[in-house]
């Protein structure tokens, strides 16, 4: 196995960043299936991807074309990805009350609070019956109220 040091590379790519993205590009390149253009010697992707560029195997025209590519919006795959953001079972309209925090994110209410509890007949009716009309019932009624909103 041959050494790869960085100056060997540096004779095809003058620029050390530039060479850290094409290294990059290519290791990707042989990572999809590309066939290595060196004996791979056990070694990791991105060490072939580098003693490539430095003993002349790839064009760095070529690496140079494949990043810009990957970099741009195609909009054919846009299209495709569209298909995706379908509105189905999205319960987001109903939850949603309006609330928007700092940073522009929609508040939505916690699992707890949506769930309103409806009040039990039978805990009315017991009430009433212990004898006490008038005040005692009424209190009963506001605190049940109070309850409600708090739950909210």
């Amino acid at each position: 196995m041959a050494r790869v040091t960085v100056e060997d590379c540096l004779e095809q790519v003058p620029n050390q960043y530039d060479l850290v993205i094409l290294a990059k590009e290519r290791t990707l390149q042989i990572g999809a299936g590309d066939a290595p253009l060196v004996e791979e010697d056990n070694d990791k992707k991105t060490v072939i991807s580098l003693r490539e560029i430095g003993d002349k195997k790839i064009d760095p025209k070529k690496l140079i074309d494949a990043t810009v590519d990957r970099a741009r919006d195609h909009p054919e795959d846009a299209l495709v990805q569209e298909d995706f953001d379908a509105d189905v079972g999205d319960a987001f309209e109903e939850i949603y009350k309006g609330e928007v925090s700092k940073s522009g994110q929609a508040i939505l209410p916690s699992k707890r609070s949506r769930k309103i509890p409806t009040p039990n007949a039978a805990a009315s009716d017991d009430g009433d019956d212990d004898g006490d009309e008038g005040d005692d019932g009424a209190e009963d009624n506001s605190s049940a109220e109070v309850e409600a909103k708090d739950s909210e």
